[in-house]
Parts: C-alpha cells; structure tokens; sequence
C-alpha cells in the first residue's frame, strides 16, 4: 500500500447515526460499519419479491395478530456505526416499544432481506453478523438468481440454517409457527 493510500485509509471518517441522520430523507444510503454505503433503488424483480413474500407475511400476521410488519426504507438502528433498511422486518406485539417516531430502535424479531448486486456483500457477510449479535431471532435471505431461500435462526447469537428451499420447495419459519411461504409464490 502506497504512503499516500495509507494516510487517505488512516484519516478516512468513520460515520456515526448522528452524520447518518443529518442526510436528506429518502437518502439511498445505509449505515454499515460506520460507512455510509449508497443503496440505490432496487430493481422491479426486487419489489416483487418483497411484495410477494410480504402479502404471505402480512396475510398470516393479520389472522393471528402477532406484532408489526414493516418494510424498507424504514431504519433500523443498532449501534451508533449500524443503521440498517432491511426490505422486511416484523416485530412481536411483545416488543412493538422499540417502535420510534423516527426508526425502529433495536433488533427486530424477523429480517427478510432480498440479495441484490450492490447489497448482496453486506447482506451476507456484515449485516448477517451484527443481525446475530444484535439479537435478531431469525433472518431469511432471499436469493432473486438462484430463486433460493435460506431461512436462519439465532442460537446462542449464532445463526444456524433452520430452513432452506430452491425454486418449487416450502421455507418455514421457526419463529412464527405455522409460517412459511412456497417459493413458486416468492419469484
């Protein structure tokens, strides 16, 4: 590494919710590991795979009335450096208190997030780690060009593969008993 690269790496700035929060709303961009990392607008397969797996949530969550259904962009903060817009996060009527004016204020129960190519990195590597220390209790990643989904729920703040599907198969979930979505439903 050149002398010059090194002093730009040393003095790069490390953002905090504070910076993060002075940015525009509506801003394209997330909070992760201090970085602010431009998040551009999903494409229209994106949307319909959020669509599509949040009409089953919501339609599962309405009969039994188990807590809020929410969807990007809404913040998620869970640290002064991680401040997250998953595509889709539920939260337990037990828990609806983290609830905000302006974010929702620590881990959600359930983070659905859906790979694209300028996230795919941090939803599988970074994110997926602070999603397990922060104590959220199940993550699914939805992978759009492989039509696969892999459903991951925390064990002692480590996720372990509860439930994974390609193209025609069934996820469930282990944190909403009786929940699952057909993936022929999903792409």
């Amino acid at each position: 590494m050149t002398t010059a690269l090194l002093e730009k790496e040393q003095t790069k700035k490390r953002y905090t919710y504070e910076d993060y929060e002075k940015l525009p709303e509506g801003a394209p961009y997330q909070l992760i590991g201090g970085e602010l990392i431009m998040t551009p607008s999903p494409m229209p397969y994106h949307q319909i795979i959020v669509r599509n797996i949040g009409f089953e949530l919501l339609k599962f969550n309405e009969q039994r009335r188990l807590g809020e259904v929410i969807f990007a962009p809404m913040d998620v903060y869970l640290s002064e450096t991680e401040t997250y817009q998953p595509d889709i996060i539920f939260i337990s009527k037990d828990r609806v208190n983290i609830i905000g004016e302006k974010k929702i204020e620590a881990a959600p129960d359930l983070v659905i997030e859906i790979l694209s190519p300028s996230t795919a990195y941090y939803d599988l590597r970074h994110k997926k780690r602070i999603y397990e220390k922060s104590g959220v209790k199940e993550y699914w990643i939805v992978d759009p060009m492989e039509k696969g989904l892999e459903v991951y729920e925390n064990v002692n703040g480590e996720f372990k593969v509860f439930s994974q599907a390609q193209e025609k198969d069934r996820v469930k979930s282990k944190l909403l008993e009786g929940f699952g979505v057909e993936l022929e439903k999903a792409f």
